[in-house]
């Protein structure tokens, strides 16, 4: 045989013609299944969602018995890589990092909107919780320290070495 001289695909022994239909198989599988992957729509005009939600998922067995009673909704796109929810329930807001915008953004529950550069820039912050004082503490990994935002404004770092 030549070297330039090539063999049909049935008879490759490189690509036995069962190899070559399950691999078929597994691509017409993969494709029929993804536009179910992705086929949450968040949008108006969405379908309703059914109680409980089908996308929140207990991994803990404690909370196979909570019944959930809201749905996962999109509060804001744009961000390159929103990490660090953090929920304050006296204020009736939710923060949130973006990290490579170097920002903090906030969602205000009362009229919905978004507040970009709610604390710019942030420190490239990506862990966020509220202390019992409602006063917002900080994993700031570009300043490599735990920062609170005291309420005057001011900033106390609570550790800078980890």
């Amino acid at each position: 045989m030549k070297d330039k001289e090539r063999l049909p695909y049935s008879k490759n022994p490189a690509m036995p013609r069962r190899l070559f239909m399950q691999a078929a198989a597994s691509v017409a599988a993969i494709t029929a299944m993804a536009p179910n992957a992705f086929a949450r729509n968040f949008g108006p005009g969405a379908e309703p969602v059914r109680y409980p939600d089908p996308d929140i998922v207990a991994l803990d067995k404690r909370f196979k018995a909570k019944l959930g009673n809201t749905p996962i909704r999109r509060l804001y796109h744009g961000t390159l890589w929103a990490e660090g929810p953090a929920w304050n329930g006296v204020g009736r807001y939710l923060i949130w990092s973006d990290i490579p915008n170097n920002e903090q953004l906030r969602w205000i529950e009362e009229d919905g909107h978004v507040s970009r550069r709610f604390r710019f820039p942030s420190g490239n912050s990506n862990g966020n919780t509220f202390d019992f004082q409602g006063r917002q503490i900080a994993c700031e990994h570009g300043n490599r320290r735990v920062a609170r935002y005291e309420y005057d404004g001011s900033i106390t770092v609570l550790a800078d070495t980890f």
